[in-house]
């Protein structure tokens, strides 16, 4: 069967990016395999989960490179290993233009809200939850949706909405959503994203 490759951007702890990886064993994501982690950061436990898995890790740091020859180097890698779909679990580095354009429709990112409510820059990780609480809504979520040179701006792929519960924290809303929309809802886009590449190859 002709499968998608994927590859995940990390920065941090990788649980969108176990998600992922467990969708795949158990058959949630058949039209896709994760064939390499890249990481921004050289500590990030998402690397760890990768090896035990034994999938491929890479790291390409920041330090000392321009924006540009930091998506030089992962393009590189990317191209290297012949990638149709990138995923974005928990990447903290916002890609230009030169690079979203370079894989239109084929780069997508989970983000804690329901979009367009709390998104754009600077709505990251709890900042997202704390803001959302702060303003007192009832409902949240979490979306995945195509990336572009806009922050949150991309074609909306799926959306679950999480039910905020009286005395949430951000730390308690976070992880609910997590559980109960992100988890759900990425690796599930992964299969459908997957699933158009493979169908255009054929």
């Amino acid at each position: 069967m002709l499968k998608a490759n994927i590859a995940v951007l990390v920065s941090g702890g990788g649980t969108n990016l176990q998600a992922i990886i467990d969708a795949e064993k158990s058959g949630i994501i058949k039209s896709g395999t994760v064939k390499i982690v890249i990481s921004n950061k050289e500590d990030a436990y998402a690397l760890k989960r990768a090896e035990k898995e034994n999938i491929e890790t890479a790291v390409v740091t920041k330090d000392g490179r321009t924006r540009q020859e930091f998506e030089k180097e992962i393009i590189k890698i990317l191209d290297a290993h012949n990638i149709d779909l990138i995923v974005l679990a928990g990447f903290m580095c916002i890609l230009s233009e030169s690079f979203t354009s370079h894989y239109k429709e084929r780069i997508i990112n989970v983000h804690p809200s329901l979009i367009p409510s709390f998104c754009g820059e600077g709505f990251y990780g709890l900042k997202v939850h704390r803001a959302a609480l702060d303003y007192g809504v009832k409902v949240s979520g979490a979306t995945v949706h195509y990336v572009n040179e806009v922050p949150d701006g991309g074609k909306i792929i799926m959306q679950k909405a999480v039910e905020v519960q009286e005395g949430d924290t951000p730390e308690t809303l976070q992880k609910r959503i997590m559980e109960q929309a992100e988890w759900i809802i990425l690796p599930a886009s992964c299969e459908k994203v997957c699933k158009r590449i493979t169908e255009e190859k054929k």
